[in-house]
């Protein structure tokens, strides 16, 4: 009977280590990985500081060249407080993202604030279409949106040049929308970013409000106000993709310093459960050997 019964294996000691706490080898292989993320993380910190610096000398160069656009555009607005009634019904939303991560909330932020714009838009009955530049952009609302993409633009060179807006100006062009809205987030500093929103309409005749302080000749010529609005809208969106590659900079260059941070806090906790179980293994040594040389004595 008792021949039935297979005594159970023994569990060794090392497996319920593992199971209970870590061991010394894991801790120390931790502590190395560890120590190397916190090293990438600081050196892309000073590659994105080093960019950041570049960003903000090509955005101050930017400022002047469409501060002329602004005028007849007006200025941006912040895109959470936007008033969805001023909006046309025909509508094309100009998303600039980024092609990389590894950037803070500067991708997330802009989604989420443009899915609640369209969703006001869905309500009101307004019809629009997506024009998306960026990976991360695309990726995040592509599940949802998909149907309502124009195109996408992706997988762009650094720096941004005005090669790159005329031809994200050229997609823009191919349909008829009574307004193209821009959304994009606006540099404010280092450690600051507004999520904005640009709208530029057509001008379709030499009377329209926002020509008055300009004369056009010659008047009422379809060709010459058609190119005007075409170079204008080419000049917002460089300006926006500017502003976009300064704050996806600095969010980048925050984010890698408080991966760093984070990185160091985790080493030190790391390092204290790895001298406590060291010295754990020390002192169980020390109690075996004088143990058994008590045990001798006796």
């Amino acid at each position: 009977m008792w021949g039935r019964f297979r005594s159970m294996p023994q569990r060794s000691s090392q497996s319920l280590l593992c199971r209970s706490m870590a061991t010394e080898q894991q801790l120390k292989m931790r502590i190395t990985g560890t120590t190397n993320i916190e090293k990438i993380t600081k050196s892309m910190k000073m590659v994105s500081a080093a960019k950041l610096r570049g960003d903000q000398t090509r955005l101050a160069a930017a400022d002047p060249f469409a501060s002329w656009a602004s005028s007849i555009t007006g200025k941006e607005n912040d895109l959470e407080e936007l008033d969805i009634s001023e909006f046309p019904e025909k509508n094309l939303i100009v998303v600039l993202s980024t092609d990389k991560g590894l950037c803070g909330g500067v991708n997330t932020i802009l989604s989420r604030m443009t899915r609640q714009m369209l969703t006001k838009l869905t309500d009101s009955g307004k019809s629009y279409e997506l024009l998306v530049a960026g990976d991360k952009g695309r990726s995040q609302l592509r599940r949802q949106y998909g149907d309502h993409f124009l195109s996408t633009a992706t997988d762009r060179s650094l720096p941004y040049t005005f090669e790159l807006a005329c031809a994200i100006t050229q997609d823009a062009m191919d349909g008829e929308f009574d307004a193209i809205h821009i959304c994009y987030n606006e540099f404010v500093s280092a450690i600051a970013y507004t999520p904005s929103i640009k709208t530029i309409v057509p001008l379709l005749d030499s009377t329209s409000p926002v020509l008055y302080p300009f004369e056009v000749e010659p008047e009422n010529d379809p060709p010459t106000l058609a190119n005007f609005f075409e170079y204008t809208l080419a000049t917002q969106v460089f300006h926006s993709l500017m502003e976009n590659a300064t704050a996806e900079q600095s969010s980048r260059m925050n984010a890698m310093e408080n991966a760093s941070k984070n990185a160091g806090e985790m080493i030190s906790s790391l390092t204290l459960q790895y001298n406590r179980a060291r010295q754990a293994r020390i002192t169980t040594e020390l109690i075996e050997i004088i143990s058994g040389a008590s045990a001798l004595e006796g």
